[in-house]
């Protein structure tokens, strides 16, 4: 099965912009579905963005209009471009298959303070 590791985190005023990656050990080509998730402090990981093989994709409300997902199969990547970042955005952010998850990376830690 696929593997991931995620980059791109850090530490962000609020309003800015944070580019986070996905690269995947193997080919995504066949993979149907590729999500972000975000795990807040004390909360449960959630699913804020979601793309499937012919591109069409998926938001979380909380995160509409402000990130945006993309893939390359290419490159056996995927992305999430973040936007006008809020606090609340703060987490560790994981990506997996939204249908078939396997294991679970170490995840890139994104932090909105200023």
């Amino acid at each position: 099965q696929v593997q991931f590791v995620e980059s791109g985190g850090g530490l962000v005023q609020p309003g800015g912009s944070l580019r986070l990656s996905c690269a995947a050990s193997g080919s995504i080509f066949s993979i149907y579905a590729m999500g972000w998730y975000r795990q807040a402090p004390g909360k449960q990981r959630e699913l804020v963005a979601r793309i499937l093989s012919g591109g069409s994709t998926n938001y979380a409300d909380s995160v509409k209009g402000r990130f945006t997902i993309s893939r390359d199969n290419a490159k056996n990547t995927m992305y999430l471009q973040m936007n006008s970042l809020k606090p609340e955005d703060t987490g560790v952010y994981y990506c997996n298959e939204p249908f078939s998850p396997g294991p679970w990376g170490q995840g890139t830690q994104v932090t909105v303070s200023s």
